[in-house]
This record gives structure tokens, sequence and C-alpha cells, in this order.
């Protein structure tokens, strides 16, 4: 390592986990001429599956950024320079970033002489010095051209004055005074069509006009006003804008990449049961008022994670997961418990790990904690891998149910809808409960619909009677 390497360390972008390959650059905290210090955060960056703060890893000056906010750089790629010896004289200057090509008028030094165009080899051709003949005025069209700007050394006598041509079939007045000769019908068809019979050249007998002229005449026109409106098209002004395009990148990329690999790789089956959850409802308000749930988050969605985890572990088959490269199936002893979350960037997937092992305080608690990470942005990528079974709470958005797709490398997702007072039979008779509709979604592959079933019917059983959860756990 020479002096200067030593002195002006360099940063590159980290792999922040799960093999990641590129990173967008979301904020710099620091500027040129600040001082850091080793483990300081410098930047926050977006992967394809969370926002993550960067700690610079050594102590100095900051020296030189080499991209700005918004850009996405490739992990091993160097993000900033530290000047970590500041007091050892005058730093070089930063190395500008590269600019893309201006195109500019040629100035008037490196201009060719006039009747020679440079191309990129040589001058091109010389100016032809052949003539053309004129053409010749195509008969009844009247010339439309400009005098010319000089007059010629030596003018012709001038041609004794002729009548313009006339311009016929709806391009201008037809010769001779009088009322157009044409039968009633033929002046109907004139007006609908907007069609003046003057301007019609007559083709019939004794100058009488006829249906054909006029729908000649008709076809003439249309011709004549397009090419006199394509100034006007021109100049009109643009409507306004109705759409917006934005660049898929980040955790939306991610997510759709993922949706659409677990889509058109396992084999969705879903099943749906409606329940009486009216005594979950009451332990909720219940273990919100409990000394030992206190400062935790109790609410229905802690009761249905609880849940599920007991069911799984009445149907232990059902955490799995599909290894295709070996063609094995692997059952898995533990449960990491995903909870799908809409974040301002997108829908993440963090998950509890080892939720199974925790008790309801303990699950209370780290339920919370991740979707308060969650919505603040700071989900790691390590929260969002090796995740078994998923729940989506789509309750809170006053949805019954829906056909949740699976998080990909899972084997089910439960879906939770939202609890409404219903009329039920209870007991015999007609009453109003607290009902809520489940789905679970799985992968046929890993799932029968036996093993599948069984486990809804759990989740289905405990809600309903929720003091399952001690004598079935």
């Amino acid at each position: 390592m020479t002096a200067v390497e030593q002195r002006f360390r360099e940063f590159k972008m980290p792999d922040v986990g799960e093999g990641l390959t590129e990173a967008e650059i979301l904020k710099w905290f620091v500027a040129p001429g600040d001082t850091v210090s080793d483990g300081q955060v410098v930047c926050e960056v977006e992967t394809a599956k969370a926002a993550v703060e960067l700690p610079i890893p050594f102590d100095g000056v900051v020296h030189e950024l080499r991209f700005g906010e918004g850009v996405t750089v490739d992990v091993g790629t160097v993000i900033i320079s530290v000047d970590t010896q500041p007091g050892a004289g005058d730093a070089p200057a930063p190395a500008a970033a590269p600019e893309a090509p201006a195109t500019s008028a040629p100035s008037a030094e490196s201009a060719e002489p006039e009747g020679r165009q440079a191309n990129l080899v040589g001058y091109g051709a010389a100016p032809s010095s052949t003539k053309r003949r004129p053409r010749k005025p195509v008969p009844g069209q009247q010339q439309q051209r400009t005098a010319p700007a000089a007059a010629p050394k030596a003018a012709a006598p001038a041609p004794a004055p002729v009548e313009p041509a006339p311009e016929l079939n709806g391009h201008g007045p037809r010769p001779g005074a009088g009322r157009p000769l044409a039968k009633p019908p033929v002046r109907k068809l004139a007006k609908d069509l907007g069609i003046d019979l003057a301007t019609v050249t007559p083709t019939g007998p004794d100058g009488v006009i006829t249906r054909e002229d006029v729908h000649a005449a008709a076809q003439a026109v249309p011709t004549a006003e397009a090419s006199a409106a394509v100034p006007a098209t021109a100049e009109a002004p643009a409507p306004a804008a109705r759409e917006r395009r934005v660049p898929i990148k980040g955790v939306r990329k991610a997510t759709a990449q993922a949706m659409v690999s677990s889509a058109f790789t396992a084999p969705h089956v879903t099943e749906f049961v409606t329940v009486d959850v009216t005594r979950t409802m009451k332990l909720v308000a219940d273990l919100k008022q409990d000394p030992e749930m206190a400062g935790l988050r109790v609410n229905p969605l802690l009761l249905v994670a609880k849940a599920l985890l007991v069911a799984i572990k009445r149907n232990p088959d059902i955490s799995a997961s599909w290894d295709e490269a070996n063609q094995e199936i692997v059952y898995k002893d533990y449960v990491n418990l995903g909870i799908a979350a809409a974040t301002p960037r997108g829908l993440i997937v963090p998950n509890i790990k080892d939720a199974d092992a925790k008790t309801l305080p303990e699950l209370a608690s780290a339920l919370g904690e991740l979707v308060s990470t969650a919505r603040e942005g700071k989900t790691s990528p390590a929260a969002m891998s090796g995740g078994t079974v998923t729940i989506t709470n789509v309750g809170v958005f006053g949805v019954d149910t829906g056909t949740p797709i699976l998080n990909p490398g899972e084997s089910a997702i439960l879906a939770f809808g939202a609890v409404k007072l219903q009329p039920w039979v209870h007991k015999g008779e007609v009453k109003p409960r607290q009902v809520t509709t489940l789905a679970l979604s799985f992968d046929h592959r890993l799932v029968d619909g036996e093993l599948g079933s069984r486990v809804l019917a759990d989740v289905a059983a405990i809600l309903e009677r929720p003091k399952r959860l001690i004598t079935w756990a």
C-alpha cells in the first residue's frame, strides 16, 4: 500500500446480506470536509429488501463523495474516500465526475466555407452545377409562388394578362355567373356534405351537376383542409399529462420478482373458513388489562399468530420447503413466523425467528418491534430471510379475506380478515357475534389438502375457543 493509499482510504459499497448485487444511495449524512469517526453512519442505502444505514470503518475527514443521492451502485464500488491524515499537507483535488457530452452549435472559427458542408470524412459532394428544368404547371390549378427576392438582370417582356384558372371541385368558384344547375336531391346531398355547388365542376348534360360531381368535390375538400391544418396542429399545445412513470427498483422490484416467481413456481391452493371469534376478542380485552402484558402491543393479530403456531405444532409437516436443485423436501423443526407489512417503500415480510419457542409476552414484544422497525424502514435483510410461514392481516383495511400469494421459499400463508359483528347461531339462537374469515394458501407440492385443511381447522378452533391455547399447547 502506497503512502497516498494509506492516507486516503476508500469505502466500497458492501454486501449488506443475502448476496445482493446493488443498492441505491438514498441519503448522505456527511459532506466533503466533515470529520468522521469509526462506526459513524455516513449514508443510507436501499437494497432490494430494505433500507440500511452504512457506518464508516475508519476515522478521518471526508475527501470525496463518489456518487450522489438517488444513484444505484454495484456492490464493491467505491462510494466515499476519507483522508485519514488531514494534517499531512494539502490533499489532491477530488476526481471530477464524468459529464455527459454536450452538443452545441459550431463556433465561427470552426465553421466551414459557404457552399461546402463538412461531413465525418472529407467535405462531401460539391454543390451541383447542373440546373433542373422547371416543372410544367398542371392545368386547372393556380400557381401559388412568391415573387423572387431580387429581379433578374434582364427582365422578359410582360405577358398579356390572363384570367386565373378557376379552382373547382370544392377549391374555388365556378366560372360564370348564375345559379348552378342541379336537381333537388343533388342539392340536398351537397348541403348535407357541406359542399357549395358553385365550386363543383359539372359533368352532366347541359352543365347539370350530378351526384358523382358532389362526391368528387367532397373527396377533394378534406385533402386541402388537412394540408392547411398541419401548421395549426404542430403549434397546438400538448394536453396535460395524466400518467406518471416511476422506475421499478428497490423493494417494489424485489416484491414483483418474488411474487411472479412464487405464483408461477409453487402450485397454490387456498382454503377458507368463517369463524366466530367473540371469545378471542374478549380475551384480547382482558390481556390489555393484564400486568404481565403491560407496555406490550396486544391485538387480535397476536392471538392469531399464537393460534397458527399451536396449529403448526400439532401439524409440523407444514413447516417445510421445496429444494428444487437437490430434489428434496426440507422439513423444519422450527417456525420463523413472517408478518406481511405495508411500508412507504412497498410490501416487506420480516419474520420472527423461532417464534414457536416464545411465550405470549415474548411474542407480543417481538411482534411490536417487528412492526415498528418495518414502518421506520429500518428492517435488515437478515430479518426478511429464512421465513417458514407468513400471516397477512388484510382485515386492517376492512377486507373480509383474500387469496394470498406465498412468500418464496415458504410453505403456507394465512390471511386474517376483518372482524365484523354479524348474525350467528350461538347455542341454538341467532345472536350478534364477532365473526371473521380466514384463508390459508399453501404449496400443493409440499402440503396435501388434508394437511392444509387440518391446519386451517385448528387455527379456527383455537380462535373460536381460545382456551385451547392452553389445552393444545
